[in-house]
């Protein structure tokens, strides 16, 4: 096959491969399973590459039932092992983790207290916020983007959100800052604010905290057992996905994606009826609280 490989452009398929008296249907079977079988699994590679890394100790057979479980892959270790082989997982596998950031260690070294929002027996309106990043399918599910909304704790208002190619600092600021925009159009005093997420790397790097904790005054609170803590966010992102699955699919591109979320943010916040604040809409709910109507303190964070 190698000798073939070299030769036949110059000399002729037929003729190469007469002289070394290999059948054409073989040559072409071993042509296609050297091209194909890195492009077949290619979709394998981050999330393999991903394991490795956050689970340096796992072989291939670990990392085979890490694939089954947790991406619902369907394959078998032979696969996973040849794929370690042909990418060199195992020197990635071999290096060590990078030394955590000084806001992890805060985290860690601060145990259960991390979670501001587990301390609390009572959450007035304005006084907490949910968020997390969700992906998003689109182009009848062909194409992926990233939604990163916050949510009020009691007023269920939508307070600003963002949609991009990836789930990064970039896109959590801007999803911030259009947060903002609204807390100042409603006179809502976000100064003290408890912001709730989990511990991804965005959200415990310096981007994030340096401008919510230092230059906004807000309060950062921290999952201890990942989605399970943030049960508010994942109902959100779930009825929101649910709802809205056919106009996200049909979607062609970016832009049309983040002009049919911003249509479905604004229904969600002006229009959709919520039970859990008696069948209002959010806008209506913060209206009749601020009143005095519903019997609640209309006050910011304490």
């Amino acid at each position: 096959m190698k000798l073939v490989e070299e030769v036949w452009e110059e000399h002729g398929l037929a003729s190469v491969l007469a002289a070394v008296d290999l059948p054409k249907p073989t040559w072409y079977y071993h042509r296609r399973q050297k091209v194909s079988y890195e492009a077949k699994y290619g979709h394998l590679r981050p999330l393999l590459e991903r394991i490795a890394r956050e689970h340096p100790e796992y072989g291939y057979r670990r990392t085979t039932v890490e694939l089954r479980e947790v991406y619902g892959w369907g394959g078998n270790h032979k696969v996973v092992q040849r794929l370690h082989k042909l990418w060199e997982l195992p020197l990635l596998r071999s290096t060590r983790a990078p030394q955590p950031s000084g806001v992890r260690q805060a985290l860690v070294a601060s145990g259960k207290w991390v979670n501001l929002v587990a301390q609390r027996e009572e959450i007035g309106l304005f006084e907490v916020a949910y968020t997390d990043f969700t992906e998003l399918r689109f182009a009848d599910g062909k194409r992926k983007a990233y939604l990163m909304p916050l949510v009020g704790h009691d007023c269920k208002l939508a307070y600003g959100w963002a949609v991009g190619e990836r789930a990064d600092t970039e896109l959590a600021l801007a999803a911030w800052e259009r947060a903002k925009e609204t807390f100042r159009r409603l006179g809502i005093p976000y100064r003290g604010m408890i912001i709730h997420h989990d511990r991804d790397p965005v959200f415990t790097g310096y981007g994030w905290t340096a401008q919510l904790l230092l230059e906004d005054s807000v309060r950062l609170s921290y999952t201890l057992n990942g989605a399970k803590d943030n049960p508010e966010m994942e109902a959100f992102i779930s009825r929101f996905k649910a709802e809205n699955r056919s106009l996200l699919l049909d979607a062609q591109d970016l832009s049309e994606l983040a002009e049919v979320v911003d249509q479905r943010m604004w229904y969600y916040n002006s229009e959709r009826r919520h039970s859990s604040i008696g069948y209002l809409s959010p806008l209506v709910y913060i209206e009749i609280m601020r009143s005095g109507q519903g019997g609640k303190s209309n006050e910011g964070p304490q």
